[in-house]
């Protein structure tokens, strides 16, 4: 298979293991790297393992033309995941603007059709005791800046003259998560002794192996039908279990008294002023989670099954190969 696909978000966590997918699968890859720092060391085109990385900026998605072109496919991984107030107009103008800039410099290209990275968190939770699901659409809230972007950008990527499949992972886990994403750095809290109570509620989420993220975005590209969500999970979870689980993997203790609500609120309210006056600063309990922790974010993820061979490995494993463990 000699196909091009265009990647965004390839130094990102799961994009990284959505390019050793592609790779290992047989496809060339184009992938996209933001501009240096340091413009004098720049390289605006170089290949390295079998990669050719391509500097550019999604806020300047017009300039991706020419990259683009000879790429069979997209897949747009690209994000800015922050729940800092600093980066709330930045998450508008990357994850929605930038979709969109990119989906019309891909159509111009002569693409033929794209994968978009989405999110579960656009379905929104559980509903009377059924699993969200692709027919299911969050409550729209601008106070939560990086969820909010997140079902706008899907809105821009469908709005595009080219053909686009949207896959909405759940909560991805495994390794590489250095940065890391919220979920990591739940776990690395956890692994490092640093919790010391539940979250409020009696919520949960859905967890899902990075690597089975990663597997389902090549199915997509191959199997995936145009204008189409596929909800991309693992385990339905309660916050409970899972720190049981962490508890097992790792040997620490998990904690025994639970934050009341309130308290959670108003520290995560605090948190945010904090934030507000530190441009600099980033939010230790972001408003966005103390809102979600009383939910279950629980996902039926069977129209993945049925239609991108979607076929979820352990979580257990998954978490293991998170903490090192493995």
């Amino acid at each position: 298979m000699s196909e091009t696909v265009f990647l965004t978000g390839a130094t990102g966590f799961v994009g990284s293991h959505i390019l050793r997918e592609l790779l290992d699968t047989g496809y060339d890859v184009r992938a996209l790297h933001r501009p240096a720092r340091h413009p004098e060391r720049s390289e605006r085109c170089r290949t390295a393992n079998g990669v050719t990385w391509i500097e550019g900026d999604l806020e300047r998605a017009g300039d991706l033309v020419g990259a683009l072109r000879g790429c069979r496919y997209l897949v747009h991984c690209a994000a800015l995941y922050s729940f800092a107030p600093r980066d709330r107009a930045a998450s508008y103008r990357i994850n929605v603007a930038g979709t969109a800039g990119l989906m019309e410099a891909a159509y111009l290209a002569g693409v033929e059709r794209a994968v978009l990275t989405s999110s579960s968190a656009t379905l929104g939770h559980a509903r009377r005791s059924r699993p969200a699901d692709e027919r299911d659409y969050a409550t729209e809230d601008p106070r939560d800046a990086y969820h909010h972007s997140k079902l706008l950008q899907e809105r821009a990527a469908f709005a595009s003259r080219l053909p686009v499949v949207a896959i909405l992972p759940t909560a991805p886990v495994g390794p590489g998560d250095e940065r890391p994403t919220p979920t990591g750095a739940m776990i690395r809290t956890f692994a490092q002794g640093k919790m010391f109570a539940k979250p409020p509620g009696d919520g949960g989420m859905n967890l899902v192996a990075v690597e089975d993220v990663a597997r389902a975005h090549v199915a997509a590209l191959e199997r995936g039908r145009a204008g189409e969500r596929y909800a991309v999970g693992g385990e339905n979870l309660s916050m409970d279990a899972i720190w049981e689980m962490l508890a097992d993997i790792t040997g620490v203790a998990a904690p025994k008294r639970r934050a009341p609500y309130a308290l959670a609120l108003a520290v995560a309210q605090a948190d945010a002023l904090r934030c507000r006056l530190d441009a600099n600063a980033t939010p230790f309990a972001p408003l966005e989670g103390v809102r979600m922790a009383r939910e279950r974010m629980f996902v039926d993820d069977a129209k993945a099954r049925s239609e991108l061979g979607h076929a979820p490995s352990p979580v257990r494993a998954a978490l293991e190969r998170a903490v090192g463990r493995s």
